[in-house]
């Protein structure tokens, strides 16, 4: 599931170890809103897919565009 290396229009990986774990983690935290919150305040949680989404594939559209490596 990591992203391809080195041919022209694959992903590359961009996020390191560290940098994974913490978007995985906040990913995480930020979808338990979804449970723990009652009301229309809880959709707000769903935020939380972005960067559990980029940790686990370690790969970041925003960090591309800025030529980012972590």
């Amino acid at each position: 599931m990591l992203p391809e290396q080195g041919a022209e229009g694959t992903m590359e990986a961009n996020i390191g170890t560290f940098d994974r774990i913490v978007r995985i983690a906040v990913g995480l935290m930020f979808l338990s809103i979804v449970v723990l919150l009652k009301d229309d305040a809880r959709w707000i949680g769903l935020v939380g897919i972005v960067p559990l989404a980029t940790g686990l594939v370690r790969w970041c559209p925003l960090y591309t565009m800025f030529s980012v490596r972590t």
